[in-house]
């Protein structure tokens, strides 16, 4: 960018941020001709997408600061005043990152400038309790200030409706439009002002103990907890973030052991020590896993900074901790929640479990077999709710539980996004609910696979970086499209999926059906004569391309050749996938 431009930018924002650290930062890389670095915080400005925004902190128009929140929180606020009743209020929530507290206060003053009343709480809180407290407080909408799991330089700011799901169609696309019209024409208000006229409310306790008591809603045998919890040893790490006071809680009202890691127990937006607070990471759970051994517990949990993601690891026989993917977990809590409520008479008329696309089909040989319909949606926890939504809507199905890959569990529909908190007291249960019966979760989840199959999954991901990217990610998907691959590890592809048309390919016969009744998305799907599968799916937001695959095998008596089989067709796959870049 030309240089002048650059300086005109730089002044602007210079002018219109409030914070003068934000303001400083731009200064100092100006006085300093820091040109390669401004041109990096000004080429474009963050955008504002269907789930909110994210980025680096730090000045910029292409940084999360300040302004940029007052920018979004006045689209809101705009979007809000046009559409929705006259008394709307919005909830906002916020995480352990860096200067979530301050930009929470800043979204909040703004929709107070705007009219619009406003609870804020009082510190840190989970993703999936502010998505409960929307619904709780009949809000309008919901913010929550995190970067889920991304590294600690990061911020972000998602936007949720009034049923308590981040915001679909038409709400996101009406919302972006306001944010884009937005440029320096933002009201805010003083908190004083704010305060003495009833717009600025601080929540804490009452939504807390409604939360909690939604979530213990998902016990299904509180008894068993109650009368032998103190049996059961579980370490707990919240990786520096908001899940501590929710998990240790609930936890320790039922007379659960909780071993809380004391380096991870405290917020710290820094995550010191951890590269990613992710806990899908193993290296994120090395420090869990360490006291695990230790204190030779029976399960090790770690939920990520705003506790919407749940990573375990359990002992195998030998006594060494094996991580739990995210598929895996969702097949053990959808089969000891479907499996409980049917042995104590508790299942609902029209059982439903909701998954994504490319989590595994094992969770849907599960909820068959215990008389549940499973539905699949798109990627991404909103899709989930939406599709909730529609069983209300209709008065179709009972939703019980469902999740993603990706680590994400919500159980019951109190909340409307993925929610570790729930997800973890759920765990405890069943581990000791097993552990009585002299089992661990793994002999659960191989007793699982004697009766439904092995499934094994992996996940490729393939980035393209710069201007270029874009470009080559679009040459691969229509390259899949139109010379579509015939089979994967010796498989025969029978049927290819389309989701960016809603069409399946029947590969024998040459016919083509219209059938995929979900919102067009740049997903292609090849589906093998063994049962195997093979997804790509391009990010919306960043250069990369996803490959997901998940491959089963009949266990007729021998487990052990069963994962071999898996293992060696999934080796295949990935040369296939390699194979398929350029």
């Amino acid at each position: 960018m030309d240089i002048s431009i650059l300086k005109e930018k730089a002044n602007l924002y210079v002018e219109l941020e409030t914070y003068s650290e934000f303001k400083d930062e731009v200064k100092k890389l100006v006085e300093s001709e820091s040109w390669d670095e401004l041109n990096d915080r000004f080429y474009s400005e963050l955008e504002f997408g269907t789930g909110g925004m994210r980025g680096v902190i730090g000045g910029g128009f292409m940084r999360m600061n300040p302004l940029m929140v007052r920018r979004a929180t006045q689209g809101l606020a705009n979007y809000i005043k046009k559409n929705a009743a006259d008394n709307a209020s919005v909830v906002i929530a916020y995480d352990s990152r860096n200067y979530s507290d301050v930009f929470s206060r800043e979204a909040a003053l703004v929709l107070c400038g705007n009219g619009i009343k406003t609870y804020i709480f009082t510190s840190l809180r989970p993703t999936p309790e502010l998505s409960f407290a929307v619904r709780y407080l009949g809000a309008t909408a919901g913010i929550v200030v995190t970067a889920s799991h991304n590294p600690p330089a990061y911020n972000g700011y998602k936007v949720f409706w009034s049923d308590g799901s981040q915001v679909v169609s038409p709400q996101d696309k009406g919302i972006i439009e306001e944010v884009r019209k937005v440029t320096s024409d933002i009201v805010s208000m003083s908190i004083d002002e704010a305060k003495e006229k009833g717009l600025l409310v601080y929540i804490d306790k009452d939504v807390d103990e409604a939360y909690f008591a939604a979530v213990e809603k998902q016990i299904t045998r509180p008894d068993v907890l109650k009368e032998h919890a103190s049996e059961l040893s579980v370490v707990y790490t919240p990786l520096h973030g908001a899940g501590r006071v929710p998990v240790e809680t609930v936890l320790k009202k039922y007379g659960v052991d909780v071993f809380t890691v004391p380096e991870q127990r405290e917020p710290d937006g820094n995550f010191p020590t951890v590269d990613y607070p992710n806990p899908e990471e193993a290296s994120a759970m090395a420090l869990a896993l360490k006291y695990g051994k230790e204190r030779k517990a029976d399960v090790v949990m770690g939920t990520d900074p705003d506790s919407d993601r749940l990573g375990i690891a359990v002992p195998d026989a030998s006594g060494e901790y094996v991580l739990v993917t995210g598929n895996q977990l969702g097949v053990l809590i959808n089969d000891y929640i479907l499996s409980s409520r049917k042995e104590l008479g508790k299942l609902p008329p029209n059982p439903a479990v909701i998954k994504t696309v490319v989590t595994t089909n094992m969770q849907r040989k599960v909820a068959e077999y215990y008389g549940a319909a499973c539905f699949d949606v798109l990627t991404g926890f909103k899709n989930i709710a939406a599709q909730i939504r529609e069983f209300e809507k209709n008065n179709s199905y009972t939703y019980i539980c469902g999740g993603e890959e990706s680590y994400g569990y919500l159980i019951g529909s109190d909340v409307r996004d993925k929610d570790a908190v729930s997800a973890a007291v759920v765990t405890v249960e069943m581990t000791l609910y097993y552990r009585m019966q002299g089992k661990s979760l793994l002999d659960r989840l191989n007793e699982l696979y004697k009766i439904h199959g092995y499934y094994e999954e992996l996940l490729i991901t393939k980035t393209f970086p710069g201007e270029s990217g874009m470009k080559q990610m679009r040459e691969i998907m229509d390259s899949m499209r139109n010379t579509p691959p015939s089979e994967f590890a010796g498989s025969r592809v029978v049927k290819i999926k389309d989701y960016l048309d809603g069409t399946t390919l029947d590969v024998v016969s040459g016919r083509k059906e219209k059938d995929i009744n979900l919102p067009s998305s740049n997903v292609l799907q090849f589906i093998m004569d063994d049962e195997s599968v093979v997804s790509a799916r391009p990010s919306g937001t960043e250069p990369k391309i996803k490959f997901y695959a998940s491959c089963t095998e009949k266990v007729d008596g021998n487990l052990d050749a069963a994962k071999a089989k898996v293992k060696a067709k999934l080796d295949k796959i990935r040369e296939k996938i390699n194979s398929l870049i350029p």
